[in-house]
């Protein structure tokens, strides 16, 4: 069962909303039967960050694979780790699926998250898993401009995320303010070169063409209505991928920022357990199977992310996860998401 938790800006959701949300999704209470009741008990409960389209048919293979059922709470990753802070302990879930690791470190921050067990971790190179256990990435991304070859030539291309501020860009690149990457990635401006540098920046794009998520900057480039914008490296190969046509061919191209500049930030989707939950076999099954061959070659065939663990190829035309060069940034240092929320509404970018 799914059940979606509506988006509103960046305003929390509340553990009674949910509630409500969740009751208006289900069956009446009184025709359950205790068998019924008893397989609720045991289905994981995941509160997923992620888009619902790319991640509900792996869970749905992981349910054909071993009978368990994950009964998952889509909304925003922002909106997730904000749910699960005003939750706290009393929180129904059992585990935290992020799209950045922003999001997982402030709830790990918030001594919300358990540590994981010591194989489990340890299929995944210590750059993407948290330094103390309590969160795992499943797969990497990276930002990137996507630009429209007509209207940029490759020569026009800035080298680093910085120039976008300048006078020649002024309201030619779009950005998603409220999707958690982006928030993600502005944190990563702050741990590279200060709150001061970092709220330039944003005020340098206040007249950034705004959509919701990536998704929809990268169909209008595709559609000659944006010249470019700001989004992690793979949607371009999803939205060719549901054009039916090879990437190509869609129209829009990739540019990859100089190396080590924070444009280009190599960061994760990841996931962590919420109190002891890692203890239940339900939810380590789950874990086990996320980061397993056949999940694993999964992301890197539909959501054209990296694989995280040895032995399982990249995604095909991609550069090579050890070919990126992000900014010298431990991810862990990625969880102050509040402050950069804050930023974010004080340059009026939401």
């Amino acid at each position: 069962m799914t059940a979606p938790i509506a988006r509103r800006g960046f305003a929390l959701l509340s553990a009674a909303a949910l509630a409500a949300a969740v009751a208006a999704c289900g069956t009446d209470q009184s025709d359950d039967t205790s068998e019924e009741t008893a397989a609720e008990d045991e289905a994981v409960v995941l509160y997923s960050g992620r888009n619902e389209e790319l991640i509900q048919p792996i869970l749905d293979d992981f349910t054909a694979a071993t009978g368990i059922e994950v009964d998952v709470r889509y909304s925003g990753t922002a909106e997730a780790a904000g749910l699960l802070l005003e939750e706290g302990e009393q929180s129904p879930a059992d585990l935290f699926l992020a799209q950045d690791a922003g999001a997982l470190g402030a709830v790990s921050k918030a001594g919300l998250l358990s540590s994981l067990d010591e194989e489990l971790l340890g299929r995944v190179p210590e750059t993407y898993r948290a330094s103390d256990g309590t969160w795992v990435g499943l797969t990497g991304r990276s930002r990137v401009l996507i630009y429209d070859p007509a209207k940029i030539a490759e020569d026009e291309l800035p080298e680093s995320v910085w120039d976008l501020t300048n006078e020649e860009w002024e309201g030619r690149v779009a950005i998603a303010p409220l999707n958690g990457s982006f928030q993600a990635f502005v944190t990563a401006l702050r741990v590279e070169s200060g709150d001061e540098a970092a709220a330039e920046w944003l005020e340098g794009m206040a007249d950034a063409p705004q959509r919701e998520k990536n998704g929809p900057i990268v169909e209008d480039v595709a559609a000659g209505e944006l010249e470019a914008g700001l989004v992690n490296h793979y949607y371009i190969y999803e939205k060719a991928a549901e054009a039916g046509v090879p990437v190509e061919e869609f129209g829009p191209a990739l540019h990859y920022f100089s190396p080590g500049d924070a444009g280009g930030l190599v960061n994760v989707s990841g996931i962590g357990a919420l109190g002891d939950a890692a203890e239940n076999e339900n939810v380590a099954a789950l874990l086990d199977y996320l980061l397993a061959a056949e999940a694993q070659t999964t992301f890197a065939e539909s959501t054209f992310e990296y694989p995280l663990i040895e032995g399982v190829a990249g995604p095909e035309g991609q550069p090579a996860l050890e070919e990126l060069v992000g900014p010298e940034i431990d991810l862990n240092d990625l969880d102050d998401l509040a402050t950069t929320v804050q930023m974010i509404q004080e340059a009026g970018l939401a």
